[in-house]
């Protein structure tokens, strides 16, 4: 087993991403500075509320409680008279606190002020109404025109005894100004303004400090996941302290031991298995090179034999045969395994190799062919020559005929199809159609080939640089589709050599 080294930081090979939109740090960041500003918002918000009452309610608490006594303390009687009521006015009008006010009467038709006009604009019906049906005064603020006012109403109540009165029918509205106590309102507001934005920006530096010190770890262990998928399972991470990414980090370590002995293992188990497929072949090529030579000695003399004889001599030499074909294949495939398959490359024309595979085999006569010509390509003849024999032999014992072979050259690249006329192939089936010894039917305990067969064409393929997939065509039928590039291969056979 593999030693695994001192944990090594996986910073080294990280990089540092740019701020994601909506990514976890900018969401960290976003949520530290919405509890900044909700907090900031709310205490801002308070504070001025609290201000704003206090200072609203000093100038209308003093106005109200001087202009009550100015009105208990005047003395009238009825019915009043517009001029004497007039004088009154004034001398109410010239003791007003904490502003000057603007007094009007109101006296059934009769209307009289302390200022150039006899009504107020400012004074509400709503006011109105409750003076006339309140016995004691009340008020109300007013923004008019842009202004805020204070609108005072009291009724006057004439005495008639030492604890007794009643209403008049006279009633007395101050106006007065509040333009000091809006602006001090509006320094308020400007205050609070003013010191929230500076705290939300000084908020931005702790908030960018707490994310960086959250996402270090999550990026560290980013890095050593990437590590560990391009191959170096050696990765760890540092821990540091005793927190939850502490534990994350922790148990990354561990598991990523786990997962290293268990690869090692079965990486060894996989090298045995290679090893004892590649030893058995080789083991058997001398004696099954005996065997075929005396299984062709009886095949020629069978049909001097009696037919139970000639029977089984002829099944003998079929099965030695095939187990020849099974080991010749399993060798090859120990080759791609061992990576020692190697490119033998020549320029070719695709479609004369083509014609010399189906006719070696003599199939030229069940297959048909769309070969153009002049197509050149610089292939392994050998290797694609396995490539087209295999997949045409794969069509005609699994498929059914017609079998098409069809060669042509798209965006600089060799495309042969190969496609027959059966069923297709069932869709369960098609993603493991180039696995090794996969039988598409469970209960088929023998096949007429090694089982390998496809699985050494996807090696040819690959070791050509091009690739290999298996499809069912609209009409039915299978159809296989090789793809090699027409350049590039010398390339390709330098790096997987």
């Amino acid at each position: 087993m593999t030693t695994a080294p001192a944990p090594a930081r996986a910073s080294r090979s990280r990089r540092r991403g740019p701020l994601v939109p909506f990514g976890l740090r900018t969401r960290l960041v976003l949520a530290f500075l919405l509890v900044a500003v909700v907090s900031a918002g709310t205490t801002s918000a308070l504070t001025y509320r609290e201000a704003r009452n206090a200072v609203l309610a000093s100038a209308q608490d003093t106005a109200v409680v001087s202009f009550r006594e100015q009105v208990e303390s005047l003395g009238t009687g009825l019915p009043v008279d517009p001029p004497t009521l007039r004088e009154m006015l004034f001398v109410i009008a010239s003791k007003a606190k904490p502003h000057p006010w603007v007094v009007f009467a109101e006296y059934g038709s009769v209307r009289v002020s302390s200022g150039e006009n006899p009504t107020s604009t400012v004074i509400t019906p709503e006011l109105r109404r409750t003076a006339l049906t309140a016995s004691h005064g009340s008020f109300e603020r007013v923004v008019h025109d842009g202004v805020p006012y204070l609108t005072i109403a009291m009724p006057v109540a004439v005495r008639t005894g030492n604890t007794s009165s009643l209403p008049s029918g006279l009633v007395l509205f101050a106006v007065m100004r509040m333009t000091d106590e809006q602006a001090d309102v509006d320094a308020l507001l400007t205050a609070a303004r003013d010191g929230a934005l500076p705290g939300l920006a000084i908020a931005l530096i702790p908030a960018l400090l707490a994310a960086r010190s959250v996402l270090r770890p999550v990026r560290e262990l980013r890095g050593a996941a990437r590590s560990m998928g391009s191959g170096r399972l050696d990765t760890r991470i540092e821990v540091r302290g005793r927190d939850e990414l502490a534990d994350l980090a922790r148990t990354f370590n561990e598991s990523a031991g786990e997962l290293e002995r268990s690869v090692d293992e079965l990486q060894q188990a996989e090298a045995r298995a290679r090893r004892f497929a590649a030893d058995v072949s080789h083991e058997l090529r001398t004696p099954l090179a005996g065997m075929l030579a005396v299984t062709e000695v009886l095949d020629e003399d069978a049909g001097t034999l009696d037919p139970d004889t000639a029977r089984a001599v002829r099944l003998v030499s079929a099965e030695t045969g095939k187990l020849a074909v099974l080991v010749e294949d399993l060798m090859e495939i120990s080759r791609f395994d061992a990576r020692a398959a190697e490119l033998n490359t020549d320029e070719v024309d695709a479609a004369e190799t083509v014609r010399k595979t189906l006719a070696h085999r003599h199939w030229d006569g069940r297959v048909r062919t769309e070969l153009p010509e002049g197509v050149r390509a610089r292939l392994d003849p050998r290797r694609f020559d396995v490539v087209v024999a295999n997949l045409v032999g794969n069509a005609l014992r699994h498929g059914a005929e017609p079998v098409t072979v069809r060669v042509s050259v798209r965006e600089r690249t060799l495309v042969t199809e190969v496609m027959d006329s059966g069923a297709g192939i069932r869709p369960e089936v098609l993603p493991h159609i180039f696995d090794r010894f996969y039988k598409a039917d469970a209960a088929r305990t023998r096949s007429t080939g090694s089982g390998l067969g496809l699985a050494i064409t996807q090696e040819n393929v690959r070791l050509h640089g091009g690739s290999v997939r298996a499809a069912n065509q609209p009409g039915g039928g299978a159809v296989f589709t090789v793809e090699i590039p027409l350049t590039g291969i010398r390339d390709t056979e330098e790096t997987r050599a």
